[in-house]
């Protein structure tokens, strides 16, 4: 049992993941001896721009995209606005007359580096429809392009949930919008969030039909504050950050060369590494799952049981807030989390789970366990020991063998 050394039981891969050893080995020449600017003309310079074309590739040759069309950035979030704002300016500028703006297609549980955008993108006067989804959070893809209308411009689904692991069906939803925008002559673009399914799915960009894909590195084992926006060939995109014109006019600013080196290199190994990890991390989430049911009578999962990575498990127990849950398992040194990390701050029940159909008293009261490439077995039966305690000190389920 390692819960009382000083080892923390890390739990909450969703959230971020650390920089792993040979990623960073990869980054550290670049702030030091090859710290040229990649616009520069001179030797030095040529170091870091081969740093920043060798990531673009990698990156690439995971998307199956063309290196032209692999924009970084400043991470996940950024790559989600640039998406959403650039694709709805770029559209006012091409139709200066239509002060309405336009309508996008969004489903109710995206990250809020989505929702966020799109609900700015409404205070501007665009319009916007917000899908819902089944109890288990899947998007019906026929409900999603029903919602299509002559004026919409961009649909935005999310690959992997980032608080219940399910996977959305991307490349059906791609399909349908495209052909309902066919027959009311629209023309749509389609952007995914892939920030959580990077090394657990395929991120191949034509096999999901996308013109937009958003990932970020921390979620991988890369640095914070870098991420990609896969932009399509031909796809219309304002800027939102402008100056000198880097990433093809895309993304000003001078690169940040040793984040990018990182971030190539951590997609390059996590998409490496996913087919062997599938088994480990299913056979883990299984002695999570059925251990939670076994002792915990009245828990209940939340999402898919099969469309889902097995990751991300998120879990409901009544009549219990999610915060005390996890300040017991910290208390224990398991470090997890209540839905997402960027707004477990604040007890507003989870947008997600209220979107699956879930009363704000049990949506308040979820724990996400997230696991990653360190996880291992005795840290999912620590677990499975601790939380009963916690739960019955928090009185809301009796001892084992009690009536």
């Amino acid at each position: 049992m390692h819960m009382n050394d000083d080892r923390i039981n890390y739990l909450d891969h969703a959230a971020t993941t650390p920089v792993r050893e040979d990623v960073l080995e990869k980054m550290l020449p670049y702030f030091s001896q090859k710290f040229g600017n990649p616009s520069s003309l001179y030797a030095l310079a040529g170091e870091a721009r081969y740093g920043l074309d060798e990531a673009r590739e990698q990156v690439a040759a995971v998307l199956g995209s063309r290196t032209g069309e692999v924009v970084f950035t400043g991470g996940g979030s950024e790559s989600n606005n640039t998406a959403i704002k650039g694709v709805a300016a770029a559209r006012q500028g091409l139709s200066p007359g239509s002060r309405s703006g336009g309508h996008v297609i969004t489903s109710a549980i995206e990250h809020h580096a989505v929702i966020h955008p799109v609900e700015q993108l409404e205070k501007m006067g665009y319009e916007a429809t917000y899908v819902g989804v089944d109890g288990a959070g899947r998007v019906d893809p026929d409900e999603f392009a029903a919602a299509v209308r002559p004026d919409t411009f961009l649909a935005s689904v999310m690959l992997v949930n980032n608080e219940v692991g399910t996977i959305q069906n991307v490349s059906a939803v791609s399909q349908r919008v495209r052909d309902a925008a066919d027959r009311v002559g629209a023309n749509v673009l389609i952007h995914t969030d892939a920030v959580q399914a990077a090394g657990k799915l395929s991120l191949n960009v034509d096999d999901l039909g996308v013109d937009l894909m958003s990932l970020s590195a921390h979620k991988i084992y890369g640095p914070k504050g870098v991420g990609v926006l896969f932009v399509r060939r031909g796809t219309e995109l304002e800027p939102l950050i402008a100056g000198g014109g880097q990433e093809g006019q895309m993304r000003s600013g001078t690169e940040n060369v040793a984040a990018i080196v990182g971030m190539g290199e951590a997609l390059t190994l996590s998409e490496a590494e996913r087919p062997s990890n599938r088994a480990r991390f299913h056979e883990l989430s299984e002695r999570l799952v059925e251990g939670i049911a076994e002792r915990v009578p009245n828990s209940r999962f939340n999402g898919h049981h099969t469309d889902r990575v097995p990751e991300i498990a998120n879990f409901s127990f009544p009549g219990v807030e999610g915060e005390p849950v996890l300040l017991g398992l910290d208390f224990k040194g398991i470090a997890a989390s209540s839905g997402s990390a960027c707004s477990s701050a604040s007890l507003e029940p989870s947008h997600v789970l209220l979107a699956m159909g879930m009363s704000p008293e049990l949506a308040v009261g979820s724990v996400r366990i997230s696991m990653g490439r360190e996880t291992t077995g005795t840290d999912i039966d620590d677990v499975l020991q601790v939380l009963p305690e916690i739960l019955e000190q928090l009185g809301t389920f009796p001892a084992a063998g009690g009536n």
